[in-house]
């Protein structure tokens, strides 16, 4: 075990399976580039070359289907998309082509197309760069839907969704490019479908996705110190989903918080919540409680983006109305701090 950063270990991810396997390779627009994606594709293209480490036209929709049909005849393209916004103009290949093959091939063959798409706020980034749209992604029967957050599943799980046979869409938050954790030197698979507890606790579940469960945990930290136990279920993956992970820890706490890094209308939010509501309907003290983004596009200015994305102290004051607290002084907490980092917008 050592510890590197998220970054660093999707770039692991993808050069040892680039080594293991000639049919991967990696494409989309500045992916060979000196700045190769936040450096996570360093060393590529000086490693396989510009074969299998490749700039495309600004053409989402086209470069899609450019994969689609790689991955059909015997390859195993992974195709990084710097925005998730602009996956939207890949839909046609997402949603008609792509996700219906296997059902298309009677079974016999899917697409092992790999879609990296980078989402999450920097600083002041405007409605048209700060969207997740993984809820979109994951209502699409025939995709899985795959959000890592720590280095360890960055890694793991991206080995996974390359070897897989049928199309993964894999969200990465650009916040958690950062983080820091012990990762296993290696090849090794963390399981598609399989959910972890960051954290355990007796009080209250908070499932949450993303970068979403890096707040949970300061927001856990912060309750902990007034004797509020907190367990935190990371899902990892939307499709397939570990309901089993999720029901068993609300059934032990007997209250959940749903702690999601998009909208909450019509979102995965809802998806758990019903799921909760109706797996462990007898045991629940109490509504489940969502937080997301706000039904509106996401502004433009510091203060008013803010005010969209939740954070540790929205989950902390949920929670206190949640078990009927009074509110606790968090004038010396510090929030949204991060984008001080983000040295973005590329």
């Amino acid at each position: 075990m050592r510890k590197i950063t998220f970054c660093e270990a999707l770039n692991e991810a993808l050069v040892e399976e680039m080594e293991r396997d000639p049919s991967v390779f990696i494409y989309g627009i500045g992916v060979p580039d000196h700045k190769k994606i936040f450096g996570s594709t360093n060393h590529l293209l000086e490693k396989f070359g510009p074969d299998r480490c490749l700039d495309t036209p600004i053409s989402e929709d086209a470069m899609t289907g450019v994969g689609l049909g790689a991955a059909i005849n015997g390859l195993r393209p992974i195709h990084v998309h710097i925005r998730v916004d602009f996956l939207l103009l890949a839909m046609n290949q997402l949603a008609n082509m792509a996700s219906s093959c296997r059902y298309g091939f009677g079974g016999r063959r899917g697409a092992p197309l790999v879609i990296r798409a980078i989402v999450g706020r920097g600083w002041g980034q405007g409605f048209q760069h700060s969207k997740s749209m993984h809820a979109v992604m994951a209502h699409i029967p025939g995709l899985k839907v795959v959000l890592p957050t720590t280095p360890r599943d960055a890694k793991g799980l991206l080995i996974a969704a390359i070897r897989d046979d049928d199309p993964v869409l894999f969200f990465e938050h650009r916040w958690l490019y950062w983080q820091e954790a012990e990762v296993p030197e290696g090849s090794f698979v963390e399981p598609l479908g399989k959910g972890r507890i960051l954290r355990k606790g007796s009080d209250l579940t908070i499932v949450a996705t993303s970068w979403m469960n890096v707040e949970a945990v300061h927001a856990a930290s912060i309750l902990e110190r007034r004797g509020v136990s907190i367990e935190i279920v990371d899902p990892r993956c939307l499709v397939p989903l570990d309901q089993a992970i999720i029901v068993e820890s609300v059934k032990k706490t007997g209250r959940c918080l749903v702690a999601d890094n998009d909208w909450v209308y019509c979102g995965f939010s809802a998806e758990v919540a019903a799921l909760v509501s109706d797996a462990c309907f007898g045991m629940l003290k109490g509504p489940v409680k969502r937080i997301g983004f706000a039904q509106t596009p996401c502004p433009t200015v510091r203060h008013l983006e803010n005010a969209f994305y939740p954070n540790a102290e929205t989950i902390v004051r949920t929670i206190e109305r949640m078990l009927d607290l009074p509110e606790m002084d968090l004038s010396g907490e510090r929030f949204f701090s991060h984008e001080n980092r983000f040295k973005g917008p590329f």
